[in-house]
């Protein structure tokens, strides 16, 4: 019988807790039992397929949080002020969560649940388009851009590649603009 009151959830926020504080090197299904206070056979009986069920149901989780956070900053907005409110949240997640967002999958993989946050995500960023009058193969070149600018900069970001005393925020003020500026002009 599973740990009364342990879910795959709670195993889920156990090991995004590991990676948060340690990295992903980190997580192991012993660190993870070890902190779920269960043996590390039992944690089965939470997660069945072990190390790499953890790994997808964390990839689902830290996916669908993300988008969670680019529709809530989305809601109300549209235009440039969507696509900054989008780009600002993607990294902030990014920023706050560093090796969580490490976690996110940047490829598409075989699996249901990923597939369908993943959908989640990328049509919070198509919805933003809208304004922009885009749809069809322009809205998904349109968020193709998006994610790369957001992914792009939050990578650089955690790993820390901005070493020039210059405000960061200043950079990613200026790099909004010019993405709101080539998005007013995209091809129709």
């Amino acid at each position: 019988m599973p740990r009364v009151g342990l879910t795959p959830d709670q195993v889920v926020d156990h090991a995004l807790a590991l990676i948060d504080e340690q990295g992903a090197e980190a997580l192991t299904l012993a660190s993870v039992a070890a902190r779920a206070g269960v043996a590390t056979p039992s944690l089965y009986k939470h997660v069945s397929g072990g190390l790499a069920e953890l790994r997808r149901l964390i990839a689902v989780r830290v996916t669908g949080d993300l988008a969670d956070r680019l529709a809530g900053a989305a809601v109300g907005r549209s235009g440039d002020d969507a696509v900054a409110a989008v780009l600002r949240a993607y990294h902030a997640y990014a920023t706050e969560h560093p090796h969580r967002y490490n976690a996110l999958p940047q490829a598409p993989q075989p699996d249901d649940d990923l597939a369908r946050a993943a959908a989640r995500l990328v049509g919070v960023i198509i919805a933003v388009l809208r304004e922009y009058g885009l749809d069809g193969s322009e809205a998904v070149h349109a968020a193709r851009t998006v994610r790369s600018v957001a992914h792009g900069f939050a990578s650089l970001t955690t790993a820390g590649a901005f070493q020039l005393t210059e405000d960061l925020a200043t950079t990613q003020d200026r790099l909004i603009a010019t993405l709101t500026t080539g998005l007013r002009a995209w091809p129709a």
